[in-house]
């Protein structure tokens, strides 16, 4: 049930002093991109009448096929609170549509859509409560981003010794007035780290969040002359950056991750989810961890995991189960970065834990041992894999994973591999400061 119609739109802009509306969608490496269009044209925009290139967006379309249209999510309009008040800008979040009136296979919102579909008819709907961190640096006299932050603050600091807790209160302030509801900001691990935690929603509706709180994130730290960046790991020798992603099944209005019978509170469904995620969780690496230096954060010694094991409290297992039972209890898998693309991690993470309620797997034995702390033999003696540990690896990982492969389509996943080999091969063939450092005096 849409919560506004095409009518509501045009009037809200009308009387909202609305100028400009940003029509946004997603490209396939979780970009954001959008037209802008001047109120006058609000009508042509609701009726899905605005046209985009398609072939000037990467992984999109070819030349000679380049006509798309946006169809705009009415329930997304948001007014942008750090826009001007006199002569605002609003947003509508937006699905990529075909000439004919078909949606384009591209659209990264479209996957995501096709897997709630499959959700849906085993009767599930999907919820989603991502945890974001991000760094806050300092700028240059030019205004160019540094990695250096005047923070001293560690884990929950608060100031003085945490310079950006101004900036994190008015980001929260901010998409407060978009509609969030905010359930816990902090300071993290490391020097210039937060997180900001938002209540989870449709998966869906969580991915939309992600983007816009990412676009909010990086629009005030540039309004308080600070750089904000998603990038997983942009200081050597410090935790790194992830997005924990918790997840549960409801049917009927019914968590059925939650069973009170059971030594852990988890249902059936519960146990087969995970167990679908461990299966597939290095096919979905090179989407949920999308870089180069998404693999620099998945190291051992920095809190980041590592190695494929779950458990119900053990905070080193790749996925690990939150206190909290009943209609709380949710699934976390600890490997997704913020650099990802939301709309394709959120379809590939739920098709994997379908996919193992569907053949009724079973996970191995909970690992409630630190498994940082575990030699090689210990974790062979445990049957503990492990993640890719580049992208080349993850990629390979991703080719050979039918189900992946098939939540993206054949369009998605021939674009999304094509260009991340291309930028596989700029790292691995760009010699860095680190080997300059290292060999060009010894050799």
């Amino acid at each position: 049930m849409s919560k506004y119609s095409r009518e509501d739109i045009i009037r809200m802009a009308r009387e909202g002093d609305v100028e400009f509306i940003r029509m946004q969608f997603t490209d396939i490496f979780g970009q954001l991109k959008n037209v802008a269009i001047t109120v006058s044209q609000i009508e042509k925009a609701v009726n899905g009448q605005v046209m985009i290139d398609g072939s000037s967006i990467e992984g999109f379309t070819r030349i000679q096929e380049s006509d798309q249209y946006l169809r705009p999510d009415l329930d997304s309009f948001a007014i942008l609170p750090w826009r001007p008040q006199h002569g605002k800008v609003a947003r509508l979040i937006c699905d990529v549509y075909n000439p004919d009136g078909t949606p384009f296979v591209g659209d990264p919102r479209g996957v995501l859509k096709r897997a709630l579909k499959r959700a849906a008819d085993m009767g599930y709907s999907f919820n989603v409560g991502p945890e974001c961190e991000f760094f806050l640096f300092q700028t240059d006299e030019k205004g160019a981003p540094t990695t250096k932050t005047s923070d001293e603050a560690g884990y929950f600091d608060l100031g003085p010794l945490d310079h950006g807790e101004s900036t994190r209160r008015e980001i929260c302030m901010t998409l407060e007035q978009m509609g969030f509801e905010i359930e816990a900001s902090h300071h993290e691990v490391a020097a210039g780290q937060h997180e900001i935690d938002f209540k989870y929603a449709d998966a869906l509706s969580a991915a939309d969040n992600i983007m816009t709180f990412k676009l909010a994130v990086k629009t005030l730290a540039q309004k308080n002359g600070l750089h904000a960046t998603f990038m997983p790991k942009p200081v050597f020798g410090i935790n790194g950056s992830g997005m924990h992603t918790n997840m549960s099944l409801f049917k009927d209005g019914k968590n059925i991750f939650a069973d009170p019978s059971d030594a852990r509170g988890l249902s059936r469904e519960a146990y087969a989810f995970i167990a679908g995620l461990l299966k597939h969780v290095r096919g979905m690496a090179a989407v949920t961890n999308p870089l180069v230096n998404s693999y620099k954060r998945l190291v051992p010694g920095y809190e980041a995991p590592c190695y494929l094991a779950w458990s119900a409290s053990n905070r080193s297992a790749l996925i690990r189960i939150p206190a909290a039972r009943g209609q709380a209890t949710r699934v976390e898998l600890r490997c997704p970065d913020p650099a990802c693309n939301p709309y394709l991690a959120l379809a590939v993470c739920l098709t994997a834990g379908l996919d193992g309620i569907e053949k009724g797997m079973t996970p191995p034995e909970e690992i409630t041992e630190n498994i940082f702390a575990m030699d090689d033999a210990a974790r062979a003696a445990h049957g503990i894999e492990r993640l890719p540990e580049t992208l080349r690896e993850a990629i390979d990982a991703m080719q050979a994973d039918a189900l992946v492969c098939e939540t993206l389509g054949k369009h998605v996943t021939a674009q999304y591999i094509e260009g991340k080999k291309r930028e596989w091969d700029a790292y691995r063939t760009h010699v860095s400061d680190w080997e300059v450092g290292r060999y060009l005096v010894v050799y």
